[in-house]
């Protein structure tokens, strides 16, 4: 999907000028339903600069996207925590001098110094959430505080289960589970975690990501994988949906804009990202995509019901989410393996 804004300046349009006099192009690639309309056009009128936008439904498909050619074609895009350590390794990322983002300093302290981008050097913040799955109440009463209703559903729901389309999350969840590491190259918890998911398969009827929450709102799935904002915004469409966090666990996450190796409209995009780390437009995105923003001062701007969403406030008792985990490249393969064969 591609979305395209242009602008062009009151002078023009007042000497009937056929051709837009903006300042230039900004190109990104975009998790889709991820970012409000309003915020592209305001970004772009500020700055008289022509906005397209592509989206994509998973890590993988940015990263397969890249490597087949798209490299060089976008300014930003906005990949996973594990995905940007994943671009650093590819080169596929550019590097943010010191000064060159004048808003830097408005990131929460706890997302400076991470772990698959120290420093901040190729990247800022943008949402960060969970990813767990949602139950329809109408189809099922029982506790659903737990994974076994992905892994090893009661009967009722077999059949009736939608996991994304998403290895990185599906097999860290299923390693959750378990209460494996993940990255592991025992061959017997591989072995495991192989047969959980080809087990579990016969339970499952799609493999969705970016419908992940129509299906669940029309009543096509009774449980599904999904991301905790998407699964607010299912529930705004269907009160009898529910999150759950799980007492095994789940997957957190942070997405973040990434400066583009080759991009070709360098300038545009390190002011995209400084347009993105004010508290006014990162609260646009919150408030829109109903997930929780990494940059400071954005509390008093968000919509009363976000604040209060169960999706975004877990139980007391709830275990700590773990991010998925880059794995060295001969542990991947092994992975890679196991999900080839899965989507089979």
């Amino acid at each position: 999907m591609k979305k395209t804004l242009t602008f062009l300046s009151t002078i023009c349009l007042l000497l009937g000028a056929g051709t837009a006099l903006s300042a230039g192009k900004l190109s990104i690639y975009h998790w889709f339903e991820y970012i409000p309309q309003e915020l592209l056009d305001k970004f772009a009128s500020q700055h008289d600069v022509e906005v397209t936008m592509d989206t994509f439904d998973s890590n993988e498909a940015l990263l397969a996207a890249l490597k087949g050619g798209k490299l060089g074609s976008y300014d930003v895009a906005v990949p996973g925590d594990y995905m940007v350590e994943i671009l650093h390794n590819e080169g596929m990322l550019d590097t943010i001098a010191d000064g060159e983002l004048k808003n830097k300093g408005n990131i929460l302290p706890q997302w400076v110094d991470v772990s698959f981008d120290p420093g901040r050097i190729h990247s800022i913040p943008y949402q960060w959430g969970s990813t767990s799955f949602t139950v329809n109440r109408d189809d099922y009463q029982g506790d659903i505080r737990t994974t076994d209703l992905i892994f090893n559903p009661p009967a009722e729901l077999s059949g009736k289960i939608n996991v994304l389309d998403s290895q990185g999350e599906v097999l860290a969840l299923a390693s959750i589970h378990l209460g494996i590491e993940q990255c592991t190259n025992d061959r017997e918890k591989l072995k495991q975690l192989n047969e959980l998911v080809q087990g579990a398969k016969p339970h499952w009827a799609s493999f969705i990501s970016d419908g992940a929450k129509d299906v669940l709102v029309s009543g096509e799935a009774a449980v599904g994988m999904i991301w905790n904002g998407f699964s607010a915004k299912a529930r705004a469409e269907n009160p009898s949906l529910e999150y759950s966090y799980p007492k095994e666990g789940y997957v957190v996450w942070m997405d973040n804009v990434v400066l583009l190796k080759d991009a070709p409209n360098r300038e545009n995009a390190l002011k995209f990202m400084d347009f993105l780390l004010e508290p006014e437009n990162a609260a646009a995105v919150t408030n829109f995509a109903q997930y929780t923003a990494g940059v400071a001062n954005v509390g008093d701007l968000l919509d009363p019901e976000i604040v209060a969403s169960p999706e975004l406030n877990p139980p007391s008792d709830a275990p700590a989410g773990q991010f998925v985990q880059v794995c060295k490249e001969e542990t991947q393969v092994l992975y890679d393996a196991i999900w080839t064969n899965l989507k089979k």
